[in-house]
């Protein structure tokens, strides 16, 4: 199972990494806001992530980290 991290105090909420998920495993964050002011994604199922890493190669800003 892969472990993905997000570094949600930067993340702008693009939404990038949503439409690459192969899974559709991820999303924007519908209730945390960060320190600047945007809805971050986040992991909406962890279980079910195949490791794949299509959502951090899209990710504009080096959001997300992938560990197999």
């Amino acid at each position: 199972m892969a472990k993905v991290t997000f570094k949600t105090d930067i993340c702008k909420g693009c939404g990038l990494c949503v439409e690459a998920c192969p899974k559709h495993i991820l999303g924007i964050s519908q209730t945390k806001i960060n320190k600047k002011g945007h809805y971050p994604a986040e992991m909406l199922e962890p279980d079910a992530c195949i490791g794949c890493a299509s959502c951090a190669m899209m990710c504009p800003d080096c959001v997300i980290t992938v560990e197999r």
